[in-house]
This record gives C-alpha cells, sequence and structure tokens, in this order.
C-alpha cells in the first residue's frame, strides 16, 4: 500500500473537510494518508504519492496555503518522475474560465514535472453539489488503484 501525502489548499473549509474525509478512506482502504496544511516543498518532494485537495479563490487563483509551494515548483522546477498524482479540486462553474483553476494549474504543473496522472483531474462544481465528499469519495478509487 502506498503513503499518500494530501496537501490541502482551501478558502472556507470545504476543501479541508473533503481531504479529511479521502484521508480516512485512504486510511481505510490499507493506505498511509498524511495530510499537509501547507507542508512544505521538501514534503512535496519526498512524498511517494502526491494528492493535491485544492478550492479555488478569485479568478482561477491557488488558496494561501498552497500557493508558496505551487510557485517554488515552478521556480525550482525539480522532476517528480517516481511520483503518482492525483488532483481534487473545488469551485463554482459560474466563474466560467477560472472554475477550478487552482486545480488546473496543480495538475498541468505536475504533469510538467513528469509525475504520473494516477487519475483525471476531479473538478466538482459548488452549483451541482452541496456534499463533495460524496464526489470525492467516486472518484478516490481510480486514483488509489493506480498507486
Amino acid at each position: 500500500m502506498a503513503c499518500v501525502s494530501i496537501f490541502v489548499g482551501t478558502v472556507f473549509g470545504k476543501a479541508e473537510d473533503v481531504a479529511e474525509v479521502v484521508k480516512n478512506e485512504l486510511s481505510d482502504k490499507g493506505h498511509s494518508p498524511k495530510l499537509f496544511m501547507p507542508g512544505s516543498i521538501k514534503d512535496f518532494i519526498e512524498a511517494e504519492a502526491i494528492l493535491i485537495c485544492t478550492s479555488t479563490t478569485g479568478c482561477g487563483d491557488i488558496p494561501a496555503e498552497l500557493e508558496e509551494i505551487f510557485y517554488q515548483l515552478k521556480e525550482q522546477f525539480p522532476l517528480l518522475t517516481s511520483k503518482k498524482f492525483g488532483v481534487i479540486s473545488l469551485g463554482d462553474s459560474s466563474y466560467g474560465d477560472t472554475f477550478c483553476g487552482s486545480g488546473v494549474k496543480f495538475d498541468a504543473l505536475l504533469e510538467e514535472l513528469t509525475a504520473f496522472r494516477s487519475a483525471s483531474l476531479l473538478k466538482i462544481d459548488a452549483c451541482e453539489t452541496a456534499e463533495p465528499e460524496k464526489w470525492a469519495l467516486e472518484w478516490l478509487p481510480g486514483f488509489y488503484n493506480n498507486l
């Protein structure tokens, strides 16, 4: 089973709620999850498997907890070839092109850093559900079955 480092960026706490539910489910399935809020680039580079759980702020911006790690990764550009990753992104589709922008940015950056995508980016729309945890739990087996 895998050690999964979950990096959380939240605005109003919903992404943290989702991350907690996901952490518990991963643990129930025999994995070893660990939450980082915010964590460091060192935590990121040392992770066996990476799961980003983020909401989006402003015009597709990354929440403060994850912003520094994102820009450090862009600047230092560590190749993450041996890392597997997934991204759960919360947003509001009424924002149009910036919907789930934080998750989209992280997904693209991790791909650029040559990490292996274990599951496609999950975009959870606040306009469609008040229970993003349910969507995350439905998506999760596709992530952990590819670790």
